[in-house]
This record gives C-alpha cells, sequence and structure tokens, in this order.
C-alpha cells in the first residue's frame, strides 16, 4: 500500500477533518500544510494529488499514538522510522488503538481475513527473529478495513 492509501484509510477511520489529520502530523513535531495534507488525502488520479513521503508517514503514525493515547513526557522520545513499513504501520496503529491480540482477532475476522495466533504474532517480530513475517498489502488492507467496520460500524 501507498502511504497515500494508508492515511486515507486512517483518516476514515478517524472520521475528522483534513485540519485535524494536519494537527495529528503536527503532535509528532512535523510541520505539514493544510494544503499539503489535502494533496496526500487525493486520489491517484485527482489533479492536485502529491505523493505523502515516508517522513510525513512515520510523523504521522506517531502522532496518531499521541493523538489517541496521549503523550508521556516521563519516558523519551523513540526516533522516527525513516521509511515505515506495514509491519510497523501496523504495529503504530495497534499501538495508537491500545488493540490487543483478541481485538486484532476480531478485526480481521471482520474483515473476511482470519489469521491464526502465530501468523499474527509473526507480524511484530523483529526482522532478524527467525519467525518474522513480513505483512503484505492484502494484510495491512483488510485490517484497515475491519478497523473501519469497528470504530465507524
Amino acid at each position: 500500500m501507498t502511504n497515500n492509501d494508508v492515511i486515507r484509510n486512517l483518516r476514515y477511520v478517524l472520521d475528522v477533518s483534513d485540519q485535524k489529520m494536519v494537527d495529528i502530523c503536527q503532535l509528532a513535531d512535523y510541520p505539514v500544510t493544510l494544503a499539503e495534507m489535502t494533496a496526500y488525502l487525493k486520489k491517484d488520479d485527482e489533479e492536485g494529488f502529491v505523493e505523502c513521503p515516508d517522513t510525513a508517514m512515520a510523523h504521522f503514525l506517531e502522532g496518531l499514538v499521541f493523538f489517541k493515547r496521549g503523550r508521556d513526557e516521563s519516558r523519551p522520545r523513540l526516533p522516527v522510522e525513516k521509511r515505515p513499513g506495514n509491519n510497523s504501520i501496523l504495529k503504530k496503529v495497534r499501538v495508537a488503538f491500545e488493540l490487543r491480540d483478541d481485538d486484532m482477532h476480531a478485526i480481521l475476522q471482520a474483515a473476511d481475513l482470519p489469521m491464526t495466533k502465530p501468523e499474527l504474532n509473526a507480524l511484530f517480530r523483529k526482522p532478524d527473529h527467525k519467525n518474522y513475517r513480513p505483512c503484505g498489502d492484502q494484510v495491512l488492507r483488510n485490517f484497515l478495513r475491519g478497523l473501519a467496520l469497528r470504530e465507524r460500524g
């Protein structure tokens, strides 16, 4: 999935305005304008479409965690990833929405993509772990669709 697809899907899940999306980015200290965010949210074939850079996506995900859970000043901030992949996008969304394994299974089940616990856990492992599994576009797309069903009904 492209960064633009993920941002569009998350905007739908959150049911927020373009300005609120800008505010979420700014929670992670990333300066983005309303015009830039609006361009990121356009479809690929629309006039004014701009590809969302990896840094904007990474900061948006960080801001999403702060937006949903609040900022913990007692802990030092982790460095923002340079190029978030599907696995890290899935992790950040899971953290932001405070999802447990059972929640993840229910969301994937609702999106017609049942996974076993070991399959799901493999997506959250470190890349050098022997049981690591890369998250494909289909898994991420279905997860976001299931999350939208859960959050918006």
